[in-house]
């Protein structure tokens, strides 16, 4: 054996009844790596039983753990609402869709989506959690308690007002409502129902949905279809009627607040819709705020000296400054004396500011009136009037 080199001895190592167990170097130098979670599971663990009885690489191991914190940040799991949209914009750049969906159907088709991918992740008894379905009527608030799969039969019934009028099957063409609104309409489907709602409503609520997407697309295309054109088609609520693309922008609103209900009650993080969806979401009930003016001013909800500057139809009156901050935001002149009025800078008596977010759940009546202004400006009558109008957009 003369003439070669003696073998490095390797460091000792202890025997354990789970193999030999690496000496207090090595184990040092997979610090780094445990602190990465970049160790094998027999590692860790082997690191793991070294720290309990060493106090120098205990505390070099909080060090790393400690730098690793700083370079990674804790981030949501909750996928970004706009994945989804950005991931489908960049495959039909590469494959442009047969019959693409329209931008205006769009809010309604990623609400729906997002709802049914929460719907997807909980578990069988998490669709008899409870919740309590919030909604403002007349000076106060209201409210329905129901369970995770009775908000989504509601969403189906009152969904089902959209599908009759686009000649689609109606989930209560056998348990017709009287009068035929959406409250009345959800009463009557949980009353038809020979025990309570569970998680297999699930199916005919997506089926509903991915139908209504199908049907005016189509119609909105170039190729024929059997159902009533979306410039043409109107949707009936009961006291009032909504043109087709407003009444899919309503559901896609409804569907992302019933979202929300239902995340709370199954402690599920759940993000706004994206923002070019909220604008138009908030567009719509900023649209409709002067007819709800003109209904409670008729119910006695307005004091009649607010009624004193009635306007002819098309001329400029009375008007509040809404200005939404943040996603979605923008600004709205909303006339104050008659629906057929029109808002006017020059006219502008009051100024009012609030959140997106918070102006939606306002709308959804989620927040009281008098707690949803952030900044407000000017005729104070004028002010209270809008906002509890905004929360009179809401229903069950």
């Amino acid at each position: 054996m003369s003439g070669r080199t003696r073998p490095e001895r390797r460091p000792a190592r202890r025997e354990d009844a789970g193999g030999p167990v690496p000496a207090h170097d090595v184990l040092k130098s997979l610090l780094g790596a445990w602190a990465l979670a970049a160790c094998s599971p027999r590692e860790a663990a082997a690191v793991e039983e070294h720290l309990g009885g060493c106090g120098d690489c205990a505390e070099e191991a909080l060090r790393l753990r400690a730098a690793v914190g700083l370079l990674h940040p804790p981030e949501s799991l909750d996928l970004d609402p706009g994945l989804r949209t950005r991931v489908l914009e960049s495959c039909l750049e590469r494959r442009p869709a047969r019959i693409p969906v329209p931008a205006w159907a769009a809010p309604y088709d990623a609400e729906t989506a997002r709802l049914d991918a929460l719907l997807q992740d909980i578990r069988d008894p998490d669709w008899h959690a409870p919740v309590r379905l919030r909604w403002f009527e007349g000076e106060s608030a209201a409210s329905r308690r129901t369970t995770v799969a009775g908000v989504i039969a509601h969403l189906m019934s009152v969904d089902g007002l959209v599908a009759a009028a686009l000649g689609l099957a109606d989930p209560l063409a056998d348990t017709p409502a009287d009068p035929p609104t959406p409250t009345a309409r959800t009463e009557a489907y949980w009353r038809a129902a020979h025990c309570p709602p569970t998680r297999s409503v699930r199916t005919p609520w997506r089926s509903q949905t991915h139908a209504l997407v199908r049907t005016v697309s189509r119609a909105d295309g170039t190729e024929p279809a059997d159902a009533v054109g979306p410039e043409k088609a109107t949707v009936p609520y009961g006291g009032f009627e909504l043109p087709l693309r407003d009444a899919l922008l309503d559901r896609a609103f409804e569907c992302w607040v019933h979202a929300e209900d239902i995340a709370d009650a199954v402690d599920y993080p759940y993000d706004p819709p994206a923002p070019r969806h909220l604008h138009g979401m908030i567009d719509l009930a900023a649209r409709m705020l002067p007819g709800v003016l003109a209904e409670r001013r008729r119910a006695g909800l307005a004091a009649p000296g607010r009624a004193r500057h009635l306007v002819t139809a098309g001329a400029p009156g009375r008007s509040l400054r809404l200005e939404i901050e943040g996603s979605g935001g923008g600004q709205w002149l909303i006339p104050l004396d008659s629906p057929g009025a029109v808002g006017s800078a020059d006219h502008e008596v009051a100024h009012v500011a609030l959140d997106g977010v918070e102006f939606c759940h306002l709308a959804a009546g989620h927040i009281a009136p008098r707690e949803a202004a952030a900044g407000q400006t000017g005729d104070r009558d004028a002010i209270r009037d809008v906002l509890y109008a905004a929360a009179s957009l809401s229903r069950m």
